[in-house]
């Protein structure tokens, strides 16, 4: 049997037809589903194959619109919506004790959801906000969650854990270990921030195969440029624009950018590719193994190691296996 081929163009359609028996009979989790953005399609194509999708968002209104609007295309969709703040260390640990309470396991976490690009500003529990939210959030969710994915474990399916990270990962110097606990406002950069969560992602992912010794596969990617909504926040603009991604009028500056299908696409091959099996910790770029492509600050076992050890300091948890 052929091997299905991707690239840049491929769809989210297009891989989910093909892994449509991998997928089937799965519960999936997707944070950050917002309409007009990539976690939103990634639910709504696995909507049609998927045993559950759980799809997160900090809002109610527009979780329920995310909800509704995937049940209009998908009317047999088994979709169960979870309010989730990942800025708030409280808002996740309710959330994941929501979660651990849905009978039977948990396939496939997909880390999607990201902060809006801004000034400086603290969480609830004084960490910047970037990397509350795309970074310590999601490691508590996951730590959290995990005896209900390795609850997913047989002699032939290894669970996963799916991070959506960025090229933005190898733009900057890294995580800043001396920030990560103690924001500081004066050597605060909202892009560089961005840089350091993305970062944060690709040295998790593995770690965490790493940790727990083959039972969880956990992978990064980049998911390309799509102009989405957190593109489209005004805030988000003035880097993004300096970055080059975006014009003066706040538009797509170049031909790169991918549509949200295209963006959906290399998040449903780290969920579902079986070919992966064999490769945990890997780096996905335009829906193939791209592990040439990242930084090495990114994956520097002990940056990875120090990472870890820290992130447990801030929640206050250990997260062992």
């Amino acid at each position: 049997m052929s091997q299905p081929i991707f690239s840049a163009k491929t769809t989210a359609e297009e891989v989910a037809a093909a892994f449509a028996d991998e997928i089937q009979g799965k519960n999936v989790l997707v944070t950050g589903t917002s309409l007009n953005g990539v976690g939103f399609e990634t639910a709504r194509v696995l909507a049609k194959y998927a045993n559950l999708v759980i799809i997160t968002g900090y809002n109610a209104e527009r979780l329920k619109l995310t909800e509704d609007t995937i049940k209009a295309d998908v009317p047999a969709a088994n979709i169960r919506p979870l309010t989730l703040d990942l800025s708030s260390l409280a808002s996740v640990r309710k959330a994941a004790a929501e979660v651990n309470a849905i009978p039977g396991p948990l396939h496939v976490l997909i880390h999607n959801a990201a902060a809006t690009i801004s000034k400086f500003k603290l969480s609830v529990d004084n960490l910047e906000n970037q990397v509350a939210t795309n970074h310590i959030g999601p490691f508590l969710f996951t730590k959290l969650l995990a005896p209900k994915i390795l609850s997913a474990r047989t002699a032939h399916y290894t669970p996963r854990v799916v991070f959506v990270s960025s090229i933005g990962h190898g733009l900057g110097t890294g995580v800043n270990f001396d920030t990560l606990g103690k924001p500081d406002p004066t050597k605060y950069e909202p892009m560089e921030a961005y840089y350091q969560s993305k970062s944060a992602a690709v040295s998790t992912a593995i770690e965490l195969c790493k940790r727990s010794k083959g039972q969880i596969n956990a992978y990064s990617l980049n998911p390309g440029a799509i102009f989405t909504n957190i593109m489209q926040k005004e805030e988000a603009i003035p880097g993004l624009q300096k970055l080059g991604a975006l014009d003066a009028d706040g538009q797509p500056a170049t031909d790169y950018f991918k549509t949200l299908g295209q963006g959906a696409a290399t998040t449903l091959v780290a969920a579902f590719d079986p070919r992966l099996n064999d490769k945990p910790g890997a780096y996905l770029d335009d829906c193939v193994v791209a592990n040439e492509a990242v930084a090495p600050h990114s994956s520097d076992p002990a940056n990875a190691q120090r990472l870890w050890t820290l992130t447990e300091e801030i929640i206050g948890e250990k997260f062992t296996f």
